[in-house]
């Protein structure tokens, strides 16, 4: 079986000028990286201001497992798919961290025969935008070292920073630090952290953003710390608000890459959904709805976790009502949800299989409560058996749930043609209600309630007296008509990794709460999530390594 950089290496790419020209963009509307990839200038939106908004397809999941859900490939297929039936499509995805495409969790171009490409230079730093990111964010934490070190006029507390320095890596050795020392030279001795840099409130807001002035608006008011007084403080305090948005002005604009079938895919952005909102930029996506008829964008992990931001956040301030969902599932997945450990998935086990499917279950509740038309995609692997499939699609069907089996890691966009027809077929015929989880009125408590009750399907929230103090605060200080933005493992519906499937009578448990007032939400940080994740014991970078002709090897 071919790898998937085998698979990418062999590709036949067009030059980025022809995949661009598909879209009515000119080489003026670019700015090239090479022959493959270009950035887009954000005056496309002025020169196709009238163009009929397109319809934006979301792609979800159940809760990932090591077994894979194949939720990018699925994306990536479905919008080959798309193209192969006639219809004007575009893909629009997150940038892959490079923390973890040397960790365990693998990239984000897709697979098999639905990939992005260029693969190797997507998952490799790409066009810098993470790095220019990391960058802004550490400009901020220098700035504020060195205030406080030239006389503190803000009269900073630096016990009482919030704003972290980022690396995009995983490294666990940084999750607490010392900053300052080496005596009066070397600053003000603190406590301090790294996060990984998807992290970043600046990721955030820049996929927030809806364009560059908004970008600097939203910069100037990310609180990163209190006075001793425990006033909060702003970037704007610093009056740095634009030397940090001009850091990010190459960043800002999307770029315009392939899919295998030469197929347009924009890739912008890449916060976790499991620490952050989990979604590409808004600015990519609806550059993508001025571009075409339809944008096939996917969120973080479950629908838990990204679709509920996705659709709680991102579509709320991008002003936009998505068309439809698509939720993944594969069998071995879902066996697993069932009780199978990963080394006996290649087992037959129909009783596994059904138990896992109240899993997907829950899921498509979720997508049913917030009112959108939706299809199963049963991602095939080459281990499913006959028996297995048809048990499952037997399931889906007995009880109402449109489905499709996708093959689009073997068969690329023609693997999906009956997924993208189905898809259609929703958009078209089933009536679209869609509304958020809570209502912006909701307090921050009762916000984060109706996610856990509604969306996890928890019994109760606990609130730790740390988070109690702090929701007291942020209602004085009137953030309370932000939206909420939930750290939550993403192996599990639960605040437990350990509990799969549909676990019931289960709390969810808030231990704090971070404003992130740029981005426009509160951060509810549940069970044991980290915003710096470390290394497995044997890291994906042990496989990799480049031959002397510059050939990449060993990148999945």
């Amino acid at each position: 079986m071919n790898k998937d950089l085998d698979i990418a290496q062999k590709a036949t790419m067009q030059d980025i000028r022809k995949i661009a020209d598909q879209l009515g963009l000119s080489e003026d509307d670019l700015e090239l990286y090479g022959k493959y990839k270009a950035k887009i200038n954000l005056d496309v939106f002025e020169k196709f201001n009238e163009n009929k908004d397109g319809s934006v397809i979301l792609v979800t999941a159940i809760n990932p497992t090591k077994a894979g859900e194949g939720k990018s490939t699925t994306t990536v297929g479905l919008g080959q798919a798309f193209n192969k039936i006639g219809k004007n499509a575009i893909i629009a995805l997150r940038e892959p961290s490079f923390g973890p495409v040397m960790g365990i969790k693998g990239g984000a171009a897709g697979g098999g025969y639905s990939q992005v490409v260029p693969m190797e230079d997507i998952n490799l730093h790409f066009t810098g935008d993470i790095h220019a990111i990391s960058t802004a964010n550490n400009a901020v934490s220098a700035i504020i070292d060195n205030h406080i070190h030239r006389g503190n006029a803000l009269e900073i507390d630096p016990r009482r920073i919030t704003w972290n320095r980022v690396l995009d890596m995983n490294d666990r050795a940084l999750r607490g630090i010392v900053v300052g020392l080496g005596g009066t030279a070397g600053g003000i001795p603190r406590e301090d952290q790294f996060d990984i840099a998807v992290a970043s409130e600046i990721m955030a807001v820049l996929c927030l953003a809806n364009n560059l002035e908004d970008l600097k608006t939203r910069i100037k008011r990310i609180v990163f710390g209190y006075t001793y007084k425990r006033k909060p403080l702003t970037i704007g305090d610093l009056g740095i608000e634009g030397a940090i948005t001009l850091i990010l002005k190459d960043a800002i604009k999307p770029n315009l890459v392939q899919t295998l079938e030469n197929t347009p895919a924009l890739i912008h952005g890449g916060p976790f959904a499991n620490i952050a909102h989990g979604c590409n930029s808004i600015i990519a996506t609806n550059m993508g709805r001025k571009l075409a008829d339809y944008v096939i964008t996917e969120a973080g992990f479950g629908a838990d976790l990204g679709a509920e931001k996705f659709l709680d956040i991102k579509a709320d301030q991008a002003g936009f009502t998505p068309s439809a969902v698509v939720i993944v599932a594969t069998i071995r997945a879902l066996k697993m949800h069932g009780g199978m450990s990963k080394k006996n998935l290649t087992e037959e086990n129909i009783d596994a299989l059904m138990k896992g499917t109240e899993n997907l279950d829950k899921h498509i509740d979720t997508i049913k409560q917030f009112g959108l038309p939706y299809v199963v995609a049963i991602n095939e692997f080459v281990t499913d058996t006959k028996t297995e499939t048809d048990a499952l699609a037997n399931y889906l069907k007995n009880n109402g749930h449109p489905y499709s089996i996708s093959r689009v890691w073997e068969k690329g966009g023609e693997g999906a043609t009956d997924l993208a027809k189905q898809v259609i077929n929703e958009i078209e015929n089933k009536e679209n209600k869609f509304k958020k989880m809570y209502e912006k009125d909701d307090s921050i408590k009762e916000k984060i309630e109706k996610i856990a009750k509604k969306v996890y399907g928890a019994k109760g929230v606990e609130f730790t007296k740390t988070a109690r103090r702090k929701l007291r605060r942020f209602k004085r200080r009137g953030w309370e008509d932000l939206s909420v933005c939930m750290a939550k493992t993403q192996s599990s519906l639960s605040d437990n990794p350990r509990l799969l499937g549909r676990p019931t009578d289960f709390t969810i448990t808030v231990r704090d709460l971070k404003p992130a007032i740029g981005a426009g939400f509160i951060v509810a940080l549940t069970g044991d999530v980290m915003t710096m994740p470390g290394l497995p014991k044997r890291p994906a970078a042990l496989d990799m390594d480049i031959t002397k002709e510059g050939k990449v090897k060993g990148l999945f």
